[in-house]
């Protein structure tokens, strides 16, 4: 039966039942392309903006803590990472590497993770990191803007932060990105 055999009632009711699916299936979209367009493999370059005032307890015991401090008059890389993350798990031998070459320090932030877990994961996948912070919960993370592990923030000597990566460090990544960005900053004397 057509529409137009249908009594006038009896389409609004149909319009009536289709209409939350309609906006389903519209809402759906719009996030659907919003998730598309911020995938995580996606590099993010943020406005310069001042690093959050942080202190955080060790993940090592009798190990020192990570603060704000630490990194004032250098550039330095900050990590997010956690131990139920598959990609940091992948991150790390690239991880591994940056720290072997000195480019600058990097420092890691255990996100949402529990501080015996994350030391069980350096030991099976090594520890790159100059000083590790346990920010269990997450409240580090939250000032940062983190939306999942692994994040890198590049942080000038002014404890500005000048560039954010989402996901994984790659080759490609360092090489055309973060390397040059950072050899930039540390040429930078102000």
């Amino acid at each position: 039966m057509s529409d137009q055999a249908l009594p006038a009632a009896a389409r609004r009711t149909r319009l009536l039942l289709l209409a939350p699916l309609l906006a389903f299936l519209g809402l759906a979209a719009i996030l659907g392309y919003g998730l598309w367009r911020g995938h995580p493999s996606q590099a993010r370059v943020d406005a310069t903006r001042p690093l959050p005032a942080f202190a955080l307890q060790p993940v090592q015991p009798g190990g020192a803590t990570l603060s704000k401090a630490d990194l004032a008059g250098q550039v330095s890389m900050i990590n997010v990472f956690a131990s139920w993350c598959p990609s940091c798990a992948e991150e790390q031998p690239m991880l591994l590497q940056l720290a072997q070459s000195h480019v600058a320090p990097i420092y890691g932030v255990a996100w949402l993770d529990q501080p015996e877990k994350t030391r069980a994961w350096l030991e099976q996948h090594g520890d790159p990191f100059t000083r590790i912070g346990d920010d269990a919960g997450g409240r580090l993370g939250i000032d940062l803007g983190v939306t999942g592990a692994p994040e890198t923030f590049i942080v000038d000597r002014q404890g500005r932060i000048r560039y954010r990566q989402i996901g994984p460090i790659t080759d490609d990544t360092w090489r055309n990105v973060l390397q040059p960005l950072i050899a930039r900053l540390q040429s930078q004397t102000s």
